[in-house]
């Protein structure tokens, strides 16, 4: 794994746990982030962590506020086809982002379709993490046209 996808994937790891503090009502003074360092996050992590959820927050994105964004729908199911590829805990850790609000409904079928459609045999935690990470950071891009590997409707070639 390339190193920068570490680092993606363990300030993915750190919002986690960033949200979760943050939703049991702890001022964000007060958040131990000496937890953070014994878990072996580098200050650069947590600070990439901490400047992410600053700009999604200065963007009025709800991510703290919001327990998960409610959909009029009942949760998503997997087909056993889905099943047999993505494990229980893989599911489980995507389900865990989409209560804390990192993820949509639909990032979660976006998701699902990269991973049935990349011909996955199976997928744990670890690679699900390197999917939610690409989408994460494919998404946090889409006001800087130019520095994404795919064009929306609205880009345009010049």
């Amino acid at each position: 794994m390339k190193d920068t996808e570490q680092m993606q994937e363990k300030i993915v790891e750190i919002l986690v746990y960033l949200i979760s503090e943050l939703r049991k009502d702890t001022p964000i003074g007060d958040i131990d982030l000496s937890v953070l360092s014994q878990r072996g996050y580098s200050t650069t992590e947590i600070s990439t962590a901490f400047n992410w959820l600053y700009e999604k927050v200065s963007h009025d994105e709800n991510i703290i506020t919001d327990t998960a964004r409610s959909s009029p729908h009942s949760h998503r199911v997997l087909h056993d086809a889905e099943r047999t590829v993505i494990s229980a805990d893989a599911y489980g850790y995507v389900i865990q982002l989409r209560e804390l609000g990192l993820i949509t409904d639909l990032d979660i079928e976006v998701i699902i379709d990269r991973i049935m459609m990349g011909g996955y045999p199976s997928v744990n935690v670890e690679e699900i993490k390197s999917v939610v990470v690409a989408l994460l950071m494919e998404n946090d891009d889409s006001t800087n046209f130019g520095s994404r590997k795919m064009l929306h409707g609205n880009d345009t070639i010049h």
